[in-house]
């Protein structure tokens, strides 16, 4: 992966969109010093240059009734099946909001939203019966008290 150099300025906007997608152009270029088609076009650059790859909401899930969140460590039985496994669980489950490919005692390590342990359940029983799945181990979340995107 090709690493891009950034200025300050460039730090600036992408500092305050991780704080707020919604930021106007007018605020970013106040905060910056700068006028609002020059923050534009810095914006755009960094979507050419695939540093911004999308905006985002930032949903609470349990208000819409989601109350488990969970990660699921998963372990493979055999290095053929990690590929497959990897295409299959993108359209697996909804509930899978993250996959990530880790060392130590898992493959893959999911993050999951679910509405109750019924459907915990379901997605669980899913995912074993992938191919190649050999175990999961899940751990659930009592509370969450650091969650956040990385300033640049």
């Amino acid at each position: 992966m090709r690493q891009h150099n950034i200025d300050e300025t460039d730090k600036l906007i992408l500092n305050m969109l991780v704080e707020n997608a919604r930021t106007s152009y007018a605020d970013i270029a106040k905060a910056a010093g700068m006028k609002s088609p020059s923050v534009i076009d810095r914006i755009k650059r960094l979507e050419t240059l695939g540093i911004i790859r999308s905006y985002t909401v930032d949903i609470d899930y349990k208000q819409l009734g989601y109350d488990i969140i969970a990660f699921i460590g998963i372990s493979i039985d055999n290095a053929k099946h990690i590929e497959d496994f990897e295409h299959m669980i993108k359209n697996l489950d909804p509930d899978i909001l993250g996959c990530h490919h880790v060392t130590g005692d898992f493959t893959f390590l999911l993050h999951v939203t679910t509405n109750n342990t019924d459907s915990l359940s379901r997605l669980i029983k899913k995912i074993r019966n992938v191919p190649g799945v050999d175990k999961t181990n899940t751990i659930l979340v009592f509370s969450t008290k650091l969650d956040r995107k990385r300033p640049v």
